[in-house]
Parts: C-alpha cells; structure tokens; sequence
C-alpha cells in the first residue's frame, strides 16, 4: 500500500518541540489524514487523470472506501470532477505547492535574474525544484517570440513534469548524493513523453554521470517535439544544489550546439547571482 509517511525527529538526539509530528502508533497519527495524503500522491505527469477504482486498486482500499475519501477531497478542492466522471487535481493543491516554495524565497530572489536572463536571450527562462521523480516549475519569464511548441504553452509555475525528460530534472537527480539517486533511479519509471526521452535506466545513469562532471544539462527533444534546453544549477548557502534554471527555445531557432556554447555563459552566470541571493560563496566552499 502505497502511504505519505511524514519524517520525524525521534532519532535526531533532539527532542523537538511539543509539536512535532507523532510517529505511526501513536494515538496522534491520523490514519484519515494519511490515506487522504495517498489519494493525492496517486496523481502524477503520466496518469494525470483516475478513477475510483484505480485509485482503490493502487492503494489496497475498498471502493467505497475511496469514493468516500475522493469526494470529500472533491468537495475541499482539492481534486476537480471531469465530463468522464473521473477525477484529476485541483488548484487547491497548486496553491500549497506554490506557498512552500514562496516562503522559501525562492522565487523573490529568482525572479529578476529570470528576467534579465530572457532579455539578454530572448528565449523562455525557467527555475524548477526537484520533488521526487518530477521537478515543479517555481517561476517562469516567457518569451515574447511566437510559436512556441505545445510543452512551452502549457508549463507555468506550478506545475510538474518527469525529471528524466528534463535538463534541469537531469541536473538536480545529478547532483543527489550517491545513496539517494540510487533509491531515485530505482523508483522511477522513465517513460517515453517526447521523441527522445532516455528510457533505459543504464542510459540514465550515464547520462547523470556526464551531467555531474560537465556542470550542466541538455534536453534534446526529451520531453516535447522540438524542445531544446540547456540546464544550470542553483546552489544554496550550503553549497548543495538546491534548484536549477534553464533557457528553453525551439530547434527551428537555434541549435543545441549554440545554446550550450553561445548562451551557456549567461545561463552560467544567471544560476551564480541566484546561487549568491540564496548566501552561496564559493570561497567558502573551497573554490
């Protein structure tokens, strides 16, 4: 059964405030909470829309069970009802996402950099996190060129998509310590979402290897028809790799070759001034 088990503290030696999150057998733990938690997590990139019965075969619960679950999360907004009378995720979710990221400022300390990074371009500007097998776009500085392809249209901030298939997803699974790639890999089903999406795990691996040593990411078509983006790396005051941006354009405009050689440097040094917003000092890290 698959369940959100929420982290806590009880092994850290610190024994936390009176707050913190009960363990499992405790008589505070909310098993409502958790399977309606479940419900959602059941929502991902490849299986965007499901229904009851989908639902309540996925996580081992009776249908009647999850109908009472679903239209309760239904009712809180938390998921929308389609004409098939299945059901997909609300906007109520979108808006939690975007509350964690904003309160990190992220997204405050970003925005300009995005900005001055699509002018001094002219292509689309994005700054994602990784969650999982996914990365979640938190702000976006379109382009003001027509044309843009049918993965350009539909990304803004909020919303996901499959970390294999993306430059910055490819840039940030890179960049995980060792251990926790390995569990990443290992979980992931890398499905084929544009004409040359790494579907192989092996492939991946390699792919993550070379993007670790190179110090950024390409996605040549990977995720959509015709989609090129080349992926810097955002790191935080510890030095760690917290986020990443991109410079995203149609092949029809420019080369992979001539972003990554032409417009990389700018990337490079658009991820730098976030990087030092966010109280990353190279000096401090060693080099």
């Amino acid at each position: 059964m698959s369940t959100y088990l929420p982290s806590t503290r009880a092994d850290s030696g610190d024994p936390g405030p009176a707050w913190s999150i009960p363990r499992l057998r405790e008589p505070r733990y909310s098993q409502s909470l958790e399977r309606g938690l479940a419900i959602l997590a059941c929502f991902t990139p490849s299986r965007p829309v499901r229904g009851i019965a989908d639902i309540a075969d996925e996580l081992d619960m009776s249908r009647s069970t999850t109908h009472r679950y679903v239209i309760t999360l239904l009712a809180l907004g938390y998921l929308e009802q389609g004409a098939s009378r299945k059901y997909r995720l609300g906007l109520r979710v979108t808006d939690l996402g975007m509350s964690a990221i904003n309160a990190t400022g992220l997204r405050e300390h970003a925005r300009p950099h995005l900005e001055e990074l699509r002018r001094g371009t002219s292509f689309t500007t994005n700054i994602s996190v990784l969650d999982g097998t996914e990365i979640l776009c938190v702000d976006r500085a379109r382009s003001f060129r027509r044309g843009l392809t049918d993965a350009e249209r539909r990304l803004e901030p909020g919303s996901r998509d499959p970390a294999h298939a993306t430059s910055i997803g490819k840039l940030l699974m890179a960049h995980l310590p060792e251990e926790e790639q390995r569990d990443l890999l290992a979980r992931m089903t890398p499905a084929k979402v544009g004409p040359n999406t790494i579907t192989a795990k092996r492939v991946l691996k390699r792919e993550l290897d070379r993007v670790h040593d190179a110090g950024l990411a390409v996605s040549n078509e990977e995720l959509s028809s015709e989609l090129l983006c080349v992926a810097a790396p955002v790191r935080n005051a510890n030095g760690e790799v917290a986020a990443g941006i991109n410079i995203e354009a149609r092949r029809t405009m420019i080369s992979l070759e001539e972003m990554v050689d032409g417009l990389g440097p700018q990337l490079i040094a658009a991820a730098d001034r976030i990087s030092a917003r966010l109280g990353y000092r190279r000096d401090d890290q060693g080099g």
